[in-house]
């Protein structure tokens, strides 16, 4: 891999054997820019290709009962289903704990269970089981609690569960803890005696998971919104698109793009989308923000009931409620982003001897704090902690790191200044009293240190094949449909386009996205690069010169006209040959 410096970022360029992105192409009827993306993914060899590009459901998925104590907590619902035991599932309010409890509320209730659900306020009630919690069940007569998307560390609830004669089924996803909750079942494939094959679920996968084996027990077919919820919820949590995950989301868009519920199409019409076919890229940037929303409904209950309701009055109330909480989300995230950023320009976070973002306010709402770490990871390649401040003195925030540094395992190495922490290698949630917010900082910039070379911290961008503008084709378009679902570990392809002149003056749209026209080889394509628009000065200034781009190709559906554009990310001024 060679490397050269673009405006913004570092580009990664790979070296690839052209004879055998011939081959490839050639063989699978693809384009060669394709070809070369597939070799630069190291997808060499023909199984490897195969498994890649077709999913096949008997070598992707694995048998829910292999995932361990599915079988155990199956048998203890039927058991309750049964005898009319109540049942409460106790949810999360983010997208996948909201889709959790939907998903597994859409399967109990056909089956005639009694049973209810409870998913927290994120300012009132917290994250996660609480000891109130499980009290509350006892005394309204609950016998089994499943909690879904959280569990893992309730260590306390399980306790008292056990006490109170609650049978307390965990299900979660997030990485556990040394030792886990003494629970009557505990379903996590990140647990150490889980032999399942596939770990990086989300909490809705898990869920589907065991909702799938009770269906099998019962011999009953799942509910097609099943399918809806799962690719939601996957979707929106930003898990890996491989392997199962992968299988999953490529089949649940085949079922939702053939027909899908109510709620979906409200979702689509307050995200403007026109266009009938939905994907993942959709769900990431249209639809899941608004299904963030739900979590800061005063009652995220009505999140589920949004979600798997069958009044389409009742749903289009609540999701004009949601698109006017998007759009409130958009502005108290602008606000603060642009605070944050002020800090760092005024060198009161100083990225030059800081390693790691940390801000903290009692003013920043907890529902947001998530997104903006994300967005602040993104500007500037740093690891990130924003904190919201209670009246009570406590810290409580989210975490979002680079890939070069396990922001759980550096969390763990400092649980004696926290009050509790969780999640995942680069998202991670976490609480401290407030006066331990400096000797957090300094612990974790060591181990940064320890951990992370200076190229880590540089921004890189990695390209994985050379684009001519004449390859903008719809054949390529087509054949990049076998590459999707796009998301994490599975981005979608970076192209490399050398050597191209601006045909006409660049425009400013908004004062922040470039949109321009390149020449090369005798053909001219529009380009457009979005929050870029120290772009536009950068073009003017150079306007004679050869340009070298990295970008993302688009097939843009405007008013019912079809187009293939670029979306940029990058830009440099062409290097002589």
């Amino acid at each position: 891999m060679t490397t050269m410096q673009g405006k913004k970022y570092q580009w990664k360029l790979p070296v690839i054997n052209n004879h055998d992105a011939l081959q490839i192409a050639s063989s699978y009827n693809i384009s060669l820019p394709l070809a070369w993306t597939l070799l630069s993914r190291g997808l060499s060899t023909k199984e490897l290709i195969d498994r890649y590009l077709m999913s096949v459901k008997e070598r992707d998925v694995t048998h829910p009962s292999q995932m361990k104590d599915t079988s155990k907590a199956v048998d203890r619902i039927i058991q309750a289903v049964r005898n009319n035991e109540k049942i409460l599932i106790f949810g999360d309010y983010d997208v996948d704990g909201i889709t959790s409890s939907a998903l597994m509320m859409l399967c109990m209730v056909p089956l005639n269970a009694h049973i209810n659900f409870f998913l927290p306020n994120r300012v009132r009630d917290g994250y996660g089981l609480s000891v109130s919690i499980i009290e509350r069940a006892a005394k309204n007569g609950y016998k089994v609690v499943i909690t879904v998307d959280n569990g893992v560390t309730a260590f306390e609830p399980a306790k008292r569960a056990r006490e109170l004669g609650i049978d307390l089924i965990i299900t979660d996803h997030h990485r556990p803890h040394d030792h886990l909750p003494e629970s009557y079942a505990l379903i996590n494939p990140h647990q150490k005696e889980c032999s399942y094959p596939y770990k990086f679920f989300a909490g809705v996968g898990v869920t589907f998971k065991l909702m799938s084996l009770l269906y099998e027990q019962l011999d009953r077919e799942l509910p097609d919104k099943v399918y809806e919820l799962l690719l939601l919820g996957t979707v929106a949590d930003v898990v890996p698109l491989t392997g199962e995950n992968r299988f999953w989301v490529r089949h649940c868009l085949t079922r939702v793009n053939a027909g899908h519920s109510f709620a979906l199409k409200v979702l689509k019409e307050n995200g403007k989308m026109s266009k009938e076919y939905i994907s993942a890229s959709d769900i990431g940037f249209a639809l899941a923000p608004q299904i963030n929303a739900l979590g800061r409904l005063e009652d995220p209950r009505e999140g589920v009931k949004f979600l798997i309701g069958s009044d389409e009055q009742e749903v289009a109330y609540v999701g004009q409620i949601l698109a006017e909480l998007n759009q409130a989300r958009k502005e108290i995230e602008r606000a603060i982003l642009s605070e944050i950023i002020n800090e760092v320009e005024q060198k009161r976070i100083n990225l030059d001897t800081e390693s790691i973002i940390l801000a903290a306010s009692d003013q920043w709402p907890p529902g947001v704090i998530g997104l903006i770490a994300s967005r602040l990871v993104g500007a500037y390649h740093r690891p990130a902690i924003l904190l919201h401040i209670t009246k009570e003195g406590i810290a409580k925030g989210s975490c979002r790191s680079i890939g070069a540094f396990n922001m759980f395992e550096a969390l763990a190495k400092c649980s004696d200044l926290l009050l509790s922490f969780g999640g995942h290698a680069v998202a991670a949630g976490l609480s401290l009293a407030v006066e331990n917010l400096p000797a957090l900082k300094e612990r974790l910039e060591k181990l940064l240190a320890q951990e992370v070379g200076a190229d880590d911290l540089i921004p890189t961008v990695t390209i994985d094949a050379p684009l001519r503008l004449g390859d903008l084709t719809k054949k390529i378009v087509t054949d990049l449909a076998f590459f999707e679902p796009f998301g994490n570990e599975n981005p979608q392809p970076t192209f490399y386009v050398e050597r191209v002149t601006l045909v006409q003056q660049p425009l400013l749209l908004k004062d922040a996205h470039v949109k321009c026209l390149f020449f090369a080889d005798g053909i001219a394509k529009p380009i457009i690069f979005f929050n870029r628009p120290e772009i536009f000065q950068f073009l003017v200034d150079n306007s004679n010169d050869y340009f070298d781009i990295v970008a993302h190709i688009n097939e843009n559906n405007w008013q019912g006209k079809i187009s293939i554009e670029l979306i940029g990310i990058d830009i440099a001024r062409s290097v002589e040959k």
